[in-house]
């Protein structure tokens, strides 16, 4: 008797211990939550003003360096800031996913982060969970990418006009904003030429160099089909500046007396034997001159060596006597593009030096530009699918963000040669996305209905942002905006230089699919990995 009153006593404590583990204590996960969506905000919110054409730019002051920065590109701004908090330095690499992904939108992938959370947070506060909230993102990102399949328009790579377009737009909202008509057909033209025939919807933007020239201003800037060095052809001895028919070689090795392999000094005291080792010296450089000439070469570019010289001034001389161009202390990382440019191999050896390995140019100059001067290689023969940009400006803070612009404008080309559509910019594509999530939100059951709802308001902070950072009445105009879609004008969007709403596309406002695809998609992958932390763990 008195065991089967034990029994019940135990069986009745462990259910009350059972019942009283029910109760969890949430406070610290939703404290952590919401540390982190807050951060995130703070984040979103500081490069919100600088979004679309009227979009104002920040001054970046590095405290340690002394560096200023003048942009308005969002992942600039992002990578610049020093951030402590985990969910808004996750914040920068969200930026930095849509900048290797379609290279621009990065301004836009943040602001619309950053509203999605701020929805998120008020679906939390009203009691839905996490993961359900996870869950309707998810729905929410595939349908709202099939809404912009439904609203692009195909292009075709011999649409020249078109590509110009659309990479005018995106540089419409940067600082060398007015140089648009010249950097635009730059970016085209130069992706163009890197397009290889045999894989047509890949390109490499590492075959588009890029050589930063200060003086002048942005209206200097070139395309250039051959090669450009930002230093001016050796002059020590008098060398040849012009070199019509060149034959280039690109040399990886030293033209210079060979040392000895550990450091150590050699000591001589008599006359006669420093005599001989200095005629040495001057037989082996002799040597290697006439070998170099042998080959009918006239134009030496020379790799920068760490060892020892990569020329002496007494190998200039010579180089000099027999009328050979040389541009010495080319970069290492450089030597693969100019290879493939002049189609031509890298020569390691003085024995390797072989007519078959040199390139040929029909001219070779030195030329003056700004306060210093170039060399310009043209007429390259067989020219390999590369091209060079010149970038000129009054001051390195234009000529950098110049060349930002420049980037981006190559990225928007790059993204069409990959997914060849394009849509209506302006604002056009995420109203139609949130009138149609929204329709669709109608169609469910629940708090996934509510959700969805509550997600398709979100995307409207494009436009009303857009709106706001041009002077405009946000409301007003985003409510114009509305009523012009569900009339069925899928293509109008904010004009925000006439101040009122237009169709997007006969304003030549047009963007790459991939850019919003890409930024709808990220946007949602990161909110939802910020939904789905509920702690913090420090470790050393």
């Amino acid at each position: 008797m008195a065991a089967a009153t034990a029994a019940a006593a135990a069986a009745s404590a462990s259910s009350s211990a059972r019942k009283g583990e029910t109760y969890t204590d949430t406070k610290r996960r939703d404290d952590v939550r919401m540390a982190n969506i807050l951060a995130a905000r703070a984040v979103a919110d500081a490069v919100r003003t600088s979004l679309g054409p009227r979009g104002m730019d920040k001054m970046i002051a590095s405290a340690s360096s002394g560096d200023v920065v003048i942009t308005n590109d969002g992942a600039t701004i992002l990578q610049r800031m020093s951030l402590l908090q985990p969910a808004a330095r996750m914040l920068v690499d969200l930026s930095r996913s849509q900048d290797s992904a379609a290279g621009d939108g990065t301004t836009s992938v943040v602001v619309l982060a950053g509203s999605l959370l701020r929805r998120s947070l008020s679906l939390l506060s009203s009691g839905l969970h996490p993961t359900s909230l996870s869950d309707a993102l998810h729905r929410l990102s595939l349908r709202a990418v099939d809404a912009l399949h439904a609203m692009s328009i195909p292009l075709d790579l011999s649409d020249r006009g078109s590509l110009v377009k659309s990479a005018a737009t995106a540089l419409s909202s940067k600082v060398v904003s007015q140089y648009s008509s010249l950097l635009a057909p730059i970016a085209v033209d130069a992706v163009l030429a890197a397009l290889d025939p045999a894989h047509p919807d890949l390109v490499d933007l590492r075959d588009v160099r890029v050589v930063k020239k200060l003086g002048g201003t942005v209206d200097d800037t070139e395309l250039v089909r051959g090669l450009v060095f930002d230093k001016k052809a050796s002059h020590a001895a008098g060398g040849p500046t012009r070199v019509e028919n060149a034959k280039i070689a690109v040399v990886q090795f030293q033209i210079s007396p060979p040392k000895t392999d550990i450091e150590q000094s050699v000591v001589v005291s008599d006359y006669a034997q420093m005599d001989r080792i200095l005629r040495e010296e001057r037989n082996y450089i002799l040597g290697m001159v006439k070998k170099i000439k042998a080959t009918g070469c006239n134009v030496l570019l020379i790799q920068k060596s760490i060892l020892r010289d990569a020329v002496t001034d007494l190998s200039l001389h010579y180089l000099a006597k027999a009328k050979i161009l040389v541009v010495k202390d080319v970069e290492r990382d450089d030597i693969e593009f100019i290879t493939k440019t002049l189609n031509c191999l890298p020569i390691a050896n003085i024995e390797h030096f072989r007519e078959d390995k040199l390139g040929h140019a029909d001219l070779v100059e030195e030329v003056p530009v700004g306060d210093g001067r170039i060399v310009k290689i043209t007429g390259i023969k067989d020219m390999g699918r590369t091209a060079t940009v010149l970038v000129r400006g009054s001051n390195l803070l234009v000529i950098d963000e110049a060349e930002r612009s420049l980037h981006d404008a190559l990225c928007v080309v790059r993204c069409l040669v990959k997914k060849r559509f394009l849509i209506a910019g302006g604002g056009a594509p995420e109203i139609e996305m949130s009138m149609q999530l929204a329709a669709w939100a109608k169609e469910l059951q629940g708090a996934e209905s509510y959700c969805i709802k509550e997600f398709a308001e979100a995307l409207e902070v494009i436009p009303y942002t857009l709106a706001e950072n041009a002077g405009l009445n946000p409301i007003a105009i985003v409510t114009e905006l509305r009523n012009q879609h569900a009339k069925g004008e899928i293509n109008a969007g904010i004009n925000v230089r006439k101040g009122q709403i237009t169709n997007m596309l006969e304003e030549n406002v047009v963007q790459p699919l991939l850019v919003s695809t890409s930024a709808i998609t990220l946007a949602t992958e990161f909110v939802r990995m910020i939904l789905k932390i509920d702690d913090i763990v420090t470790v050393r």
